[in-house]
This record gives structure tokens, C-alpha cells and sequence, in this order.
């Protein structure tokens, strides 16, 4: 006896900020696990269409989406654009963040509005707006990407630890709010992840974090990508308002 395709029509999961670095890890992640992918941009159309290609080479669709969240009324835009195209919503990951790193008596207002704006704001609007319909079908997952520092703090990042702790706080809110009506919503605080950023650290400084990571060594997208198919899952329908590290004991939680 052979077996039969699926007839089950494929779920559909929104990355925001995946068009490079974490978010398209996590993309890729969740294609090859077969959910058809809805993958924003902010700034590079050509870069999200080459996560968009890869990714159907795992026999799912997606589909390329540019959405500026900074101003965060166009992240609940964003999320009925891609219900609107796939015709349902099933996992959304708040991924889409930026720095304006500097100490707070520097701080200007608009580096703080920037960073809460487009990191903590426009994840409230669009899982506002995700919430409307995965309500509707009594099923969802929401997964925010936090970070570590949002738990233990971090000199000259004010307005990105709080954009991280507010999603945190977040999450715990509207897990209470919406697991009634079967909706996971869960946080992943990763650690150092190599990327760009820490590639063109100076050895020295690079060191110095090393020093303070008992694994000893920087993360890889990937696995915390794979934490995030984790709990978009079946295999977690019972996790919810969780804040998931993958920080290599950074910060024991």
C-alpha cells in the first residue's frame, strides 16, 4: 500500500524581516517543513525574492511582500495583504527590527521612536490584525523574536531592551488573552548570532562576548530558526506564553 498526497491545503506563515540574516533562516526553516511562506521586505525587493526562490524549492509557494514598518499601521496592512493572497494566516513571527544604538543622555526621541515603532508597535498591529482571523479559525501560532538583552539589559541599547522586554510582555499578554480560542503566542530571545554585525566586530571585542557564553561560541541563524519551526508545530500545540533562549547559557533563565 502506497501512500496518498495530502489533501489538506498547506499553512501559510508570515516572517516579517526576512528578506536576509534571522528572518530568512527562519523562512527557509518553515518552508522546508511545508508551510507556504509569505516573506516581507522593508528596503530590498531582490534580496527577499532570492529567500522566495530558494524556498519554493521546497515544493511550497511563496509569495514576496514590502511593507515599511516603521510606521507600524503598515504591519496590520501587511498581514491582510498575505490573507488576502493565500487566504489564510496560520503562523506569524515578528521578526522585522532595527538599532539606533547609542547611551540614553544621547538618545534622541526620534532614535527611540524608530526603534519602539518598528520593533515592539508594529508587532502589536499586525498580530492585532492576525488575531482577527485566526480567531476566526480557533487556531494560530504567533512566535516574537526578542532577544536576550531584552532580559538581562545592555548598555547603549535603551530603546532596543525595551522594544525586546515590551515584546516579551507581549507575549505573555496575549497567550492569556487568546489561548482560549486555541492561539500559541510564544517569544524566542536569541543570543550572539553570526552575522554581519558580529563578523566585523574587532577580535578583541569579539573575545570579550565570547568570554561571557558557556558554550563559547556565537549562534547560528539556523538553530534559532529551528526553534521557531519548533513551535510553529503540531508538536507544540501545548507551549504557550513562553520566552524560549537560544543564547548558548548567556543568560540561564
Amino acid at each position: 500500500m502506497t501512500d496518498q498526497p495530502s489533501t489538506q491545503p498547506r499553512k501559510v506563515a508570515l516572517v516579517t524581516g526576512s528578506s536576509r540574516g534571522l528572518g530568512r533562516a527562519m523562512a527557509l526553516q518553515l518552508a522546508a517543513a511545508g508551510f507556504d511562506v509569505a516573506i516581507h521586505y522593508g528596503r530590498n525587493a531582490a534580496e527577499a525574492e532570492k529567500v522566495a526562490e530558494t524556498a519554493r524549492a521546497h515544493g511550497v509557494t511563496a509569495q514576496v511582500f514590502g511593507a515599511d514598518l516603521t510606521t507600524p499601521a503598515h504591519a496590520g496592512a501587511l498581514v491582510e495583504q498575505v490573507i488576502a493572497t493565500f487566504g489564510r494566516l496560520d503562523v506569524l513571527v515578528n521578526n522585522a527590527g532595527i538599532t539606533r544604538d547609542t547611551l540614553a543622555i544621547r538618545m534622541k526621541d526620534e532614535d527611540w521612536n524608530a526603534v519602539l515603532d518598528t520593533n515592539l508597535t508594529s508587532a502589536f498591529t499586525a498580530s492585532r490584525a492576525a488575531l482577527k482571523h485566526m480567531m476566526r479559525a480557533r487556531s494560530g501560532r504567533i512566535i516574537n523574536i526578542a532577544s536576550v538583552v531584552g532580559l538581562m539589559g545592555n548598555p547603549g541599547q535603551a530603546n532596543y531592551v525595551a522594544s525586546k522586554a515590551g515584546l516579551i510582555g507581549l507575549t505573555k499578554a496575549l497567550a492569556k488573552e487568546y489561548g482560549g480560542r486555541g492561539i500559541t503566542v510564544n517569544a524566542v530571545a536569541p543570543g550572539f548570532i553570526e552575522s554581519d554585525m558580529t563578523a566585523a566586530l574587532p577580535e578583541d571585542t569579539r573575545k570579550a562576548y565570547l568570554g561571557g557564553i558557556p558554550l563559547a561560541r556565537f549562534g547560528q541563524p539556523e538553530e534559532v530558526a529551528a526553534v521557531v519551526g519548533f513551535l510553529a508545530s503540531d508538536a507544540a500545540a501545548y507551549i504557550t506564553a513562553q520566552v524560549i533562549g537560544v543564547d548558548g547559557g548567556l543568560y540561564p533563565h
